[in-house]
């Protein structure tokens, strides 16, 4: 007598076969459910045991890629107050930062091609991009989603408004440069005061 496994069962083994077959494990808490109650095939209830181990490891991977992509280096000096109002809000949305001091912060700038004119207080590296200056978070997730072939991007100087240089509702207009490693220098994104 051939066994004839249940409709469930087929629809779920469909599933985990068409998951696997693109390398995403579609099936979570309803393989166990039908493992428990596979007992009498103790082959094919630890076949989909397994689909939902590789699913909470592909749920991991992700959560530690993600969180190797948002670690960055800051070098500042250790006099500068507003440096550490950027890195505050850089951890705040949810960067790692780890950063340096150093009284020489012109050779990091010049070690990571910021130009002059591009400079502001305090060099950060994300990446293998650096961030110059007051950037917004959003230009940072821009800059590490779209991958452009650049340096890095910078908000020159210090304008009033941006991330770190708040001034009650002042906001200055300012822009985002993109450059790259010959100095070359284009407009990423512009703020306008309110």
């Amino acid at each position: 007598m051939k066994y004839k496994q249940p409709a469930k069962v087929q629809k779920w083994l469909r599933l985990i076969v068409v998951g696997a077959a693109i390398g995403v494990v579609m099936v979570t808490y309803p393989a166990v459910a039908v493992a428990e109650r596979l007992e009498d095939d103790s082959s094919l209830g630890t076949l989909l045991t397994q689909s939902v181990s590789v699913d909470r490891n592909v749920k991991n991977e992700r959560a530690i890629l993600s969180a190797k992509g948002r670690q960055m280096v800051v070098y500042r000096s250790p006099s500068c107050g507003c440096c550490g109002g950027w890195i505050d809000y850089m951890k705040k949305q949810g960067f790692q930062t780890n950063v340096i001091l150093t009284s020489n912060i012109e050779a990091v700038k010049q070690k990571y091609s910021v130009p002059d004119r591009l400079a502001s207080c305090h060099t950060a590296v994300v990446n293998g991009y650096v961030i110059e200056g007051h950037v917004p978070v959003n230009d940072v997730k821009r800059l590490l989603q779209e991958k452009p072939n650049v340096a890095g991007i910078s908000v020159p100087q210090m304008p009033v408004g941006t991330p770190g240089m708040e001034m009650g509702d002042r906001k200055d207009p300012f822009t985002v440069f993109s450059f790259d490693r010959q100095g070359r220098a284009k407009a990423f994104n512009q703020y306008s005061s309110s």
